[in-house]
Parts: structure tokens; sequence; C-alpha cells
């Protein structure tokens, strides 16, 4: 088991030894926005996600990276660049919302995001948020979601994802942008963490738990350049969104299984349209 030296920050005062601790952040007006990512083995595409974290023009955030025990150079990067990392923590995990739980336990900030490695966050993401939750002062929100651009692995553009969180409509489908989100902490205080049981859809599972308590703000703004691929661009995608809709969201059975069937319908038509070179934008994506 590794951890990143702010782990043994209780170790070494015991120790009275002197502590360093990279990128100390001061304390300011502004809210602290603490980024959770988790890695494995993602020596490829981590630099370049770092570099947009860096790039940042509200710097009041604190990065943590939570690496399911890498074989690449995976910790390398996430050494070299010490101070962009604030937190880092090397241990096996059973997938990325164990790993974004770990990271739970590590967020010192009043927000928190969820930004995988291979994405890019645009450099005005953070401030933009900010900036958007100072003229909305009065209307309480706990969540905030934006707009990602979707790309290929060659960075070609495929379509927008991200639409308002409305009770009616997202109880039935996820048509936000996860990365593209901040959540208040109070909410993980009061609906707990991710459920490890899900692989692909915990995100939403979390979100249909906490349900119409969700004060959700939209900020229609692109934030992220989100790479599709891996588990997310796959049928399981459906079959998960569907035990989260059943199991936790108000939907019926029989509802939910209509909304199942639809739903591996528009993902078979969307796989061959992408094949023809066409791609589609669905509101209710």
């Amino acid at each position: 088991m590794k951890f990143g030296p702010e782990i043994r920050h209780g170790l070494l005062k015991k120790l009275n030894r002197k502590i360093y601790e990279p990128n100390d952040l001061k304390k300011t007006m502004q809210p602290l926005i603490s980024i959770i990512t988790a890695t494995y083995n993602s020596g490829k595409v981590l630099e370049n996600y770092l570099l947009s974290i860096k790039n940042q023009t509200y710097k009041n955030i604190e990065l943590i990276v939570v690496d399911g025990a890498s074989t690449d150079n995976t910790i390398e990067i996430v050494k070299k660049y010490h101070d962009v990392v604030n937190k880092w923590i090397s241990e096996k995990d059973s997938g990325v919302y164990e790993a974004w739980n770990r990271g739970l336990a590590l967020a010192q900030g009043e927000w928190i995001a969820f930004v995988g490695s291979d994405d890019e966050v645009y450099p005005d993401a953070f401030s933009s948020y900010v900036q958007f939750l100072n003229k909305a002062e009065s209307e309480n929100f706990n969540y905030i979601s934006s707009r990602v651009k979707i790309v290929d692995g060659k960075g070609k553009f495929i379509r927008l994802l991200g639409w308002p969180w409305v009770w009616e409509t997202s109880r039935k489908v996820c048509n936000i942008a996860h990365p593209g989100s901040l959540h208040h902490k109070s909410l993980f205080k009061q609906f707990g963490n991710y459920n490890t049981s899900f692989k692909i859809c915990g995100d939403y599972e979390w979100l249909l738990r906490v349900g119409e308590n969700l004060k959700a703000g939209f900020m229609d703004q692109i934030t992220v350049k989100m790479a599709l691929g891996g588990l997310s661009d796959t049928l399981g995608v459906v079959k998960e969104s569907y035990r989260a809709i059943s199991e936790t969201g108000s939907a019926t059975k029989q509802e939910a299984l209509k909304l199942y069937y639809l739903q591996t319908i528009k993902f078979a038509a969307k796989k061959v349209l992408r094949k023809l070179n066409i791609n589609i934008i669905l509101k209710k994506d």
C-alpha cells in the first residue's frame, strides 16, 4: 500500500518532523473545490489532464488522485506534478466508485467534482462555476451541472452532453454530464457515498437516491472535453441504468422495463449511425 505525503501527515506529526505540503491552499472568501480523479494505468492520458487542472484560472482548488495500484508510469506522473496534485493514494480498489469514496474521505472542499483522468477541463470551468454560484446565491443550490463535449479517441467531436436536472425527466434517464458537475459536500453527509456494487452508473444511482432533495442549477456552458470509451460506451450502461431506476428510482417495474427497451434501441441506433459517421444529439440522451 502506497500513500501520498498528506496521508502520512499524522505519522510525521507524531514524529515531530516538519511537514511540507505541495500547493498549500490559502483560505479566501471563495469556496474550496475538491476535484477527485480515479486512475488506473492512466499514463498515456494523465499528463494532459493534469495540465488542464494546472491551467485553471480559479486557484482555490485541491486535486485528489486515487490510484488503483497502477503498474505503468501513472504514479511517476503524479509525483512529477506535485505542484498540481494536492493529495494522492495508490492501492487496489474494486472500481471507480470505491476510488471516489476514498477520495471523499480526503476531500476538504465545500464543493466536490469528479473528473476522469482522460478528460480535459477547460481553463475557465471552475471560475465559471463560482461566478454562477455567486450570482445564484439566493437559489441555495446544492448541485450544479453543465455541458461536456464528447470526443472519440482521436479528439474528433461526437456530440454535446448535459441538460438541466429536472426530476420528472431525470428519474427516468440520466441526461446530465457527471464530469461537468459540482456537488455540495453536505449531500454526501446526508445521503451517503457511492454504491460500489455499481460499476458504471453508480453516479446516477446516487443522484436518484438524493431524488427531489437535489436543488439543481444548470450552467449552460461547456466545461469539460470527455473522451468516449470504456464501460460507459457499452450496453452495460443501459443495464445498470435500468437497475438504478428500478431499485433506487421511483419508476414502477413496468415503467423501468419500457425505459430499458427504449434505451437499448437508442444505444444500438447510435452505434450504427456512428459507424456511418453520423452523429445525432438527443435532448433526453
